[in-house]
């Protein structure tokens, strides 16, 4: 870090004071959740449901514990996939809520974002249906009606209590998740416990043995009924690995979202994935595939040995007649409830399964309508915007958990879910089929804005993900498949007719698109002259540019040198102008380069070496380039290198050729070919790029040597980041700009100490600009010297400017000290305040800034829009 010790930081100290005043009483602190309580928990208890208790038995018994093994670490590795594409997704810029939705709406667009996330909130209401049957059937109480009633009655009362825990408010629904998750957990050590102990005489006649050598006969599997095979049980496993966005969905009621959200839902994933695989092992090493349930049904020493049917024979059971019958009642093939029946203590399994259910329909009863509310706010639909609104300190979205209660409560009255959860099922994975697509997607279009600081994620690895769920949605229910990629096309085509703005079909469309910083890329202008004159300047922005931006070469001599881009393998447009002088030539490229919002945004020239030697008025109206670029909302970057920029004459310094004193003649190339290599069509090897930040301009200093090393030839630099300890006219606050330093890969501490003999070389530089200050001039003799000569400096003009010229001198001698063998410096550029510091004393300062460097030095400043995703939100 570069700390700046002179006395401007004094200056604030009465300021501080008062914004202390200001804040003595600071707004409440919402509810605000670690990634343990409000990630890795809520999507545990989302994943952990129903089939964990009832069905994986069942399905060990089925599919062998050898291919139960791989249902789970299929269903796990596409959950897997999708759960390190969300974690890119949400480390690329500031998370806000919305879940889902805002995941896949601020990556592919809010059209297909819209289209899942109404699909997604749908399908988390239909959920809470789904779930809160699962425990009204668990309940094995006195009839009250009969068994459809019952469950409508018990499944009524309880999603009214849930809803109650939820409108409650987060911290009173967090509770409650602890408490359930407790339970499961308790009910988990109950098991374990109870396959340890020795069975019993009653557990032996229903199939349990403890640990024994039942594990090798229920390893291989037995397909019995019309769903005994591999895919017909991988459908009905795969719903219960369908809770990793659980925690993602309550994004804006995490303390840090980026940090959150894959830390908790890759830990969610992993201890779900070894809990059932230690569940189907343990069950299918237990307990046998057919039992009675009869204590009479022993091997008898009058029966024989060779006639009994079973792994049960060599334990002295005979459960022949009801396997030869088929009317086993009892085994893992037949009882659903075989946990509890192996389980030290019963009632813990029953308690457990109903923290499963009523936790996970917690889950979605919340998760729905946060995705709702964000949904609602961006108004992409007609008529839904009065479901957003939010109350309280945490923005409740108490009109939306109506509206989820009432979806709900008219699912559980049907009473039976069988139909509608294959279209649930399907619709989640088609949810996650587009967070793969839109973390392949972002990543193979090169979008600048894609930066996530998550590492551990490939594109190829998300394309497949995506491509997984698509397929598995079609063997699961290739129906229910269409229903739901039939209502997405027909979400989105509602979305495109209602905003039609959003959906940019034509050149003219991009005029409605709003700005953002994930979709901003550098559009470039280049003031290089003759493009053949100045190929380094060509070379460094089509790094930048490559095929993904624009570039634009302007020249105030109009010529043909396209020529020079085929040769180059540069993808570029080419402008020239006529004008009577340089800046009045480039002012007319600033302001009428491009099309529409096809257009540069940042302004590319050489420095002007021969500053000293030119006329004062050349220098001014180079300075005032600069000035009418920054007018103009131009980012802007001077390349100066040591043997400077332009070819065309060896004699000339960069940055000469550019007065139009010159003949047109002396400026066309004659013979393009063969065209010289410069630095930047080198491979730099393990060099560095060291940035020098010192001025928050929005972070086009930091984004420019980014897009430098996604380049092969510039892959292996190492990126050193010098920066002040808070970058004045900074808009982070003090607590964002340390977690921005540990996004950047180094930085360094230096301290501001002038030499004195640095101070003289400058002093000797600008002397032939200074202005006698003593002149004996009548007071009627016209106007002063320096408002006719606004380039001339005077001695209050060193002094106001003194703290500004000392640090560009130490600054020089850092660049000495720590960047002399580097591949390239970057450097944000100082600006001088019109009307304060003239002309030539700011000229000044980026020469010597900028001198006797062996790299090339590249002086950028931007127009303070914010281009890093780190301010994204």
């Amino acid at each position: 870090m570069y700390e700046e010790t002179t006395g401007e930081q004094m200056e604030g100290g009465d300021s501080s004071e008062e914004d202390e005043d200001r804040q003595k009483d600071p707004p409440p602190e919402p509810t605000r959740f670690g990634w343990v309580q409000g990630v890795m928990i809520r999507c545990m208890l989302n994943i952990w449901g129903v089939i964990l208790y009832l069905r994986l038995p069942w399905i060990t018994a089925q599919a062998g514990i050898g291919l139960t093994w791989v249902i789970i670490l299929l269903s796990s590795l596409i959950t897997g996939i999708t759960g390190l594409s969300t974690s890119a997704i949400a480390t690329n810029g500031k998370v806000k809520g919305g879940g889902t939705y805002f995941l896949i709406s601020r990556s592919l667009g809010p059209e297909l974002g819209g289209s899942i996330g109404l699909i997604f909130a749908f399908a988390n209401a239909v959920a809470v249906a789904m779930h809160t049957v699962g425990f009204a059937e668990t309940e094995n109480g006195a009839v009250m009606v009969d068994r459809t009633n019952d469950i409508r009655i018990i499944g009524i009362i309880t999603v009214t209590c849930l809803l109650g825990i939820s409108m409650a408010g987060m911290a009173w629904e967090s509770k409650a998740q602890i408490l359930f998750f407790l339970v499961i957990m308790v009910s988990f050590a109950s098991y374990i416990v109870g396959t340890i102990i020795p069975a019993s005489p009653q557990k032996q006649a229903k199939g349990f043995f403890s640990y024994k050598d039942i594990f090798a006969a229920n390893f291989v599997p037995c397909w019995r009924g019309p769903e005994g095979s591999f895919f017909g049980m991988f459908s009905i496993f795969f719903p219960s690995a369908t809770g990793i966005l659980a925690g993602a969905n309550i994004s804006g009621d995490l303390k840090n979202p980026t940090v959150a959200i894959p830390r908790g839902t890759l830990m969610a994933i992993f201890w779900t994935t070894i809990s059932y695989l230690i569940i189907s092992a343990t069950i299918g090493s237990c307990v046998v595939r057919d039992a009675s349930g009869i204590l009479n049904d022993t091997l008898s020493s009058s029966s024989s040995s060779e006639t009994c049917v079973g792994t049960a024979c060599q334990y002295g059971w005979d459960f022949s007649e009801c396997i030869k019958n088929s009317t086993c009642t009892y085994g893992i093939s037949n009882f659903y409830q075989s946990m509890g029946m192996v389980s030290a203590f019963a009632p813990l399994i029953t308690a457990g399964i109903f923290g499963a259910t009523l936790s996970s329909a917690l889950a979605c009863l919340v998760s729905a309508p946060k995705v709702f509310q964000c949904l609602c706010k961006d108004k992409l639909y007609p008529l839904i915007g009065f479901f957003g609104k939010g109350y309280g300190k945490n923005d409740e979205p108490l009109r939306a958990y109506l509206l989820t209660y009432i979806i709900a409560a008219c699912f559980i009255l049907i009473g039976e879910l069988n139909t509608i959860a294959p279209i649930i099922s399907n619709f989640f994975l088609c949810s996650y089929s587009l967070i793969n697509f839109s973390c392949f997607h972002a990543s193979i279009t090169n979008s600048p804005g894609w930066r996530p600081s998550f590492r551990f994620y490939s594109k190829w690895l998300s394309l497949l993900g995506a491509v997984c769920c698509v397929v598995i949605m079609f063997l699961l229910t290739w129906w229910a498949a269409l229903i739901a990629f039939g209502v997405v096309f027909f979400l989105l085509g509602l979305t495109v007719s209602h905003n039609k703005e959003l959906f940019p079909l034509t050149l003219v469309g991009l005029n409605n698109v709003e700005d953002h910083v994930k979709n901003y890329r550098p559009q470039c202008l280049v003031l290089t002259g003759p493009p053949s004159s100045r190929p380094a300047l060509v070379d460094l922005v089509s790094c930048f540019t490559k095929s993904l931006s624009l570039m634009m070469c302007g020249n105030v001599i109009i010529v043909s040198t396209t020529q020079l881009f085929d040769i180059r393998k540069v993808k570029s447009f080419y402008r020239g102008v006529v004008a009577t002088e340089l800046r009045s030539g480039v002012s007319m490229l600033l302001q009428g380069a491009g099309l529409g919002r096809i257009k540069p945004n940042v302004l590319l020239m050489g420095f002007k070496t021969d500053w000293c030697s030119d006329t004062p008025q050349a220098a001014h109206n180079y300075i005032g380039i600069l000035n009418d670029a920054f007018d103009l909302q131009y980012g802007v970057c001077m390349l100066r290198i040591r043997e400077g920029l332009d070819i065309s004459q060896p004699s000339q310094a960069h940055g000469e050729s550019l007065n139009l004193n010159k003949s047109p003649e002396t400026s066309v190339s004659i013979d393009p070919a063969p065209q010289p290599s410069t630095v930047f069509q080198k491979k730099q090897g393990k060099k560095t790029i060291d940035i020098y930040w010192l001025s928050d301009d929005g972070g086009l200093t930091l984004l420019l040597p980014y897009l430098l090393t996604r380049r092969k030839r510039w892959a292996r630099c190492k990126v050193r980041v010098f920066s002040l300890s808070h970058p004045k006219n900074s808009t982070m606050t003090k607590t964002d700009f340390p977690k921005i330093l540990k996004i950047l890969p180094q930085h360094f501490k230096l301290t501001l100490h002038v030499c004195l003999t640095s101070v003289h070389q400058f002093e000797n530089m600008v002397g032939r600009f200074r202005l006698d200050t003593n002149p004996k001039l009548d007071s009627d003799s016209g106007p002063p010297r320096q408002q006719e000569e606004p380039w001339m400096i005077t001695d209050q003009d060193l002094e106001r400017n003194k703290a500004k010229t000392h640090r560009q001198i130490r600054l020089n001698e850092v660049l000495q000290d720590y960047s002399r063998e580097a591949a390239l410096i970057v450097i944000t550029m100082p600006v001088g305040r019109r009307g304060v510091c003239p002309s030539t004393l700011f000229l000044a300062w980026l020469d010597f800034l900028s001198r006797d460097l062996r790299p090339p030095v590249l002086l950028v400043r931007g127009n303070q829009e914010n281009v890093l995703t780190f301010y994204c939100q």
